[in-house]
């Protein structure tokens, strides 16, 4: 699965983006030479922004703490193992190998990986079990990217991508194949249709090169960064108060102290006032968390005791119902003895989704694959399933461009207050928002910040 793919298609032949070795993480002489043991640096979020950051401020003598909701470390990056394969529930893909700081941080962690290759082509079924020809997906792939180049010339601030779309292109708005095309391409990648910008769909960078999927999990990242920290688990912070020079924090009816605060949870959690600041933050800050989407993808894995379905990475169904169920990863390509099948429900339905049960999330995706393959096929032995809009320790996916939102309104996020309250994660990152390495350049960042400031 190629996020932002077809950005990707459109930087084909730019030269990739270089970045400083203190972005990455090197070491100026300035920093060589402080001594800041006398510093506590509280993180909020053991996610991989908060975890970079604590690693590195960790590192340079910092008494850093960092405190995690959850009952363990890795935030949206997160493994289930309970069927015996891995099933990441968030990040399960490196987009772009060159160049990317995830692309060493994954080696280091000791994280496998396998080349995906795109061949939907060569499994692209129409309602009735029809297969496509590859010419016909292939044509309609070439100009859905044509599409895209051009469709923010006629963008309007106000409107959405599905409003802009549909009035320059009406009669690809009711073809499945399109809607599947819309569905994958544009509301996987960004966020709810009728909510992303005509504008700014194709805002963000990305690395080049080949994509890689975790084989045995995206977790690995988080554990390593989180290997000698001082992390306390199950600690849920609720109030902030950075009235005076000591910062208190609140977390399970304790309060600490710190000179500096770092924030580094989900954009969904700063949306639902699950934190009280104190005082309240400036305008430009609460403006950019109302304005800026949160999208949601929950993503479903299958077992069975034995493969039915075609031996290509992808297979692609084109339903009448938009954004469920109309994609599958092969995961036998990459895991020969794991007989299953990954699927994705997407924005509206995505969060629909989480209201039903097992048994009607496996009846609704067995109608599709039944159309496909026949009625004969088994019901699969067992599933795993994410439901992050209702995930108190997210509220959604990741952040994209809505119609409001404006592109200075990341950066606005990113702002320190008054050089003690810092904030990171994927949706402080206007050139990497909704990745993992964007998430993890951020606590880079905010790190350096505090650094400089000594």
């Amino acid at each position: 699965m190629q996020r932002r793919k077809f950005i990707k298609k459109a930087l084909t032949g730019l030269p990739v983006i270089l970045l400083t070795p203190t972005i990455l993480g090197g070491c100026s002489k300035k920093e060589d030479n402080i001594n800041p043991s006398d510093k506590t640096v509280v993180v909020i979020g053991a996610g991989i922004s908060g975890l970079a950051a604590a690693k590195k401020l960790t590192e340079k003598g910092f008494t850093v703490v960092v405190l995690e909701a959850q009952d363990k470390v890795g935030g949206r990056l997160r493994t289930n193992n309970t069927l015996g394969v891995a099933f990441d529930e968030g990040a399960s893909w490196i987009h772009g190998m060159d160049g990317n700081p995830l692309t060493t941080l994954a080696q280091e962690a000791g994280m496998t990986t396998a080349e995906t290759v795109d061949d939907q082509a060569d499994a692209c079924y129409d309602m009735g079990g029809v297969l496509r020809s590859p010419s016909v997906y292939t044509t309609a792939e070439a100009t859905l990217y044509n599409i895209l180049d051009t469709l923010m010339n006629s963008g309007n601030a106000n409107q959405s991508f599905e409003t802009v779309f549909n009035s320059l292109y009406p009669g690809y708005a009711t073809d499945r194949l399109w809607q599947f095309f819309l569905s994958t391409y544009i509301t996987f990648d960004t966020g709810d249709l009728n909510k992303v910008s005509s504008l700014l769909y194709n805002e963000g960078e990305e690395f080049g090169g080949i994509e890689k999927i975790a084989t045995n999990g995206f977790d690995t990242i988080p554990k390593y960064l989180a290997n000698g920290l001082n992390i306390q688990l199950n600690q849920r912070v609720s109030k902030i108060d950075y009235s005076s020079s000591k910062i208190k924090i609140t977390h399970n009816g304790l309060e600490r102290e710190a000179d500096y605060v770092l924030v580094s949870v989900p954009l969904g959690v700063l949306k639902a006032n699950s934190i009280q600041f104190t005082p309240a933050l400036p305008i430009a800050k609460q403006t950019a968390i109302q304005k800026i989407g949160m999208n949601c993808v929950n993503k479903f894995l299958l077992t069975w005791n034995l493969p039915f379905w075609d031996n290509t990475q992808y297979i692609v169904y084109t339903p009448n119902i938009k954004d469920r169920f109309n994609y599958f990863v092969n995961v036998n390509k990459y895991n020969p003895s794991a007989n299953a099948l990954m699927t994705f429900a997407y924005a509206e339905y995505a969060r629909q989704s989480e209201t039903l049960s097992d048994a009607q999330i496996i009846s609704e995706i067995m109608v599709h694959l039944k159309d496909i393959y026949g009625n004969g096929i088994p019901n699969p032995t067992n599933m795993v399933r994410t439901k992050w809009q209702s995930n108190e320790n997210s509220f959604g996916a990741y952040s994209y461009t809505a119609i409001e939102t404006e592109m200075r309104h990341f950066d606005d996020l990113a702002e320190a207050i008054d050089d003690a309250l810092f904030f990171a994660g994927e949706h402080t990152n206007a050139d990497y928002f909704s990745t993992a390495h964007g998430a993890y350049l951020s606590g880079i960042r905010e790190a350096d910040k505090i650094i400089q400031l000594l």
